[in-house]
């Protein structure tokens, strides 16, 4: 399988030669640095490149240093944005069940990444670690995001509260997963999905609280299981992804 990496150039690039196939783009930065001394890639493999907005091509590598990799293009695929897009609400984990989600999440075709301060999250964000966290979610999403060959890299939003929560509730559908939810995830019909976007919430390792149920399900969202038993918080919203996947016809 040919090697991926991304650079947000790409299509500037292609811009810039005034063709696509036969062109020469070139990979630099850290991701360059990766495929010389790390994967040893070298002239004459091929690779894909990609910037993480659908655009990806395909080529024959003429140049590999460790400050810039050249790709002789052969080929440009370019993909639409998935849509409906799906959105994971993933609660703050202790330890890193909560990086784990996001790992998965990404290589299954999550689309946007929320973080929640939920009541029970016992990892707890200020306003410094905030911003640490969302980049360090990034560099995560990313990096899953060159292993499962994605055309689009997922959004990772800043931190939510549970209030606004509540406020995006109102422009899509909202499934909050819980074990004791009156119907399983698997039996929505395409109808009840919907056309809109698709927002997943799943809770910390001590479970959504009362309060934080009453105010979701008052702005509209639903509580959904997926099966009989419990799974952990950095396995629910991944195992929900696949089961939508399929059910948008996605897979």
């Amino acid at each position: 399988m040919a090697h991926f990496y991304l650079d947000d150039s790409l299509a500037a690039q292609l811009g810039e030669a005034g063709r696509e196939v036969g062109a020469v783009v070139r990979l630099r930065g850290p991701d360059a640095r990766h495929a010389v001394t790390v994967s040893r890639v070298r002239p004459g493999e091929r690779l894909r490149l990609g910037d993480g907005a659908g655009l990806v091509v395909h080529g024959t590598v003429s140049r590999a240093e460790s400050a810039e990799v050249s790709l002789e293009v052969e080929r440009v695929e370019r993909t639409p944005r998935p849509a409906p897009r799906i959105h994971l609400v993933q609660a703050l984990a202790k330890g890193d069940r909560d990086e784990l989600a996001l790992q998965a999440a990404t290589e299954l075709g999550v689309d946007v990444v929320v973080p929640w301060q939920a009541a029970r999250s016992v990892s707890r964000w200020d306003a410094a670690k905030a911003v640490k966290g969302r980049e360090r979610w990034t560099t995560i999403a990313r990096e899953a995001s060159k292993q499962s060959l994605r055309a689009w890299l997922p959004e990772i939003e800043p931190v939510a509260s549970t209030k606004q929560l509540v406020e995006h509730a109102s422009s899509a559908t909202m499934l909050v997963l819980d074990p004791l939810g009156d119907v399983a995830l698997a039996q929505l019909s395409a109808a009840e999905l919907g056309d809109g976007d698709i927002v997943l919430v799943v809770g910390p390792e001590g479970g959504i609280a009362d309060e934080e149920f009453a105010a979701l399900s008052a702005a509209g969202a639903r509580r959904v299981r997926l099966g009989p038993t419990v799974l952990r918080t950095s396995t629910a919203g991944p195992a929900a992804i696949a089961v939508l996947s399929a059910a948008l016809g996605r897979w």
